[in-house]
């Protein structure tokens, strides 16, 4: 038996094209999907790199014109914290309105890390947290004022995004001078049902 050489070798490869190409577009689809859903580190694009100077964080706020420092009291065991790094700071729309607004932080509230409180004082993370801030539970997003007073706190894991970026509205734009959050949230919920 003699082999004979395909007249037309290109024929099996025209007929695998097609296959191959609609495996690589699907697994184009699954992979922007997947990385998608993921969304971005939080700690890479949320939060600011500090070197833990409270006094030093509030100029850079100023000289940036931030609305505000915020600061995310965390700690690892915390299944709260968890979900919001997960399914709402790691989203790049949060991202980017809260980095145009705010310089933020995050500050682990057993950490022994030492950082420099805004009047100067040299302390533990933990210290800083469970003394000077009350943090009794976790996450807390506390935003402070050019002077280092606390200005706006929430306690817990917001619903999702769009509470999330009303807090940050709520805080950028001005409106815990005049309100609370909650009659806030409860306008912008009015607003988004019309």
């Amino acid at each position: 038996m003699t082999h004979r050489p395909d007249p037309n070798p290109s024929s099996g490869t025209r007929r695998l094209a097609p296959l191959a190409s609609l495996a690589l577009a699907t697994l184009l689809l699954l992979g922007t999907w997947g990385s998608a859903s993921a969304g971005l580190d939080p700690y890479d694009h949320f939060f600011e790199t500090t070197f833990g100077d409270f006094q030093e964080e509030l100029e850079i706020t100023r000289e940036e014109d931030k609305k505000a420092l915020l600061i995310f009291f965390e700690m690892d065991e915390c299944p709260f914290c968890h979900r919001m790094k997960e399914t709402v700071l790691n989203r790049r729309e949060v991202q980017e309105f809260y980095r145009e607004h705010f310089r933020i932080l995050s500050v682990d509230v057993n950490g022994d890390v030492e950082v420099v409180h805004f009047d100067g004082q040299p302390m533990r993370q933990a210290d800083f947290a469970f003394r000077e801030n009350r943090v009794r539970a976790t996450p807390v997003f506390q935003f402070y004022n050019h002077d280092g007073e606390p200005i706006v706190r929430f306690t817990g894991a917001t619903s999702g995004v769009e509470e999330f970026m009303w807090l940050g509205e709520f805080v950028a734009e001005g409106h815990y001078k005049e309100t609370n959050f909650n009659r806030y949230k409860r306008d912008r919920q009015a607003q988004a049902r019309q």
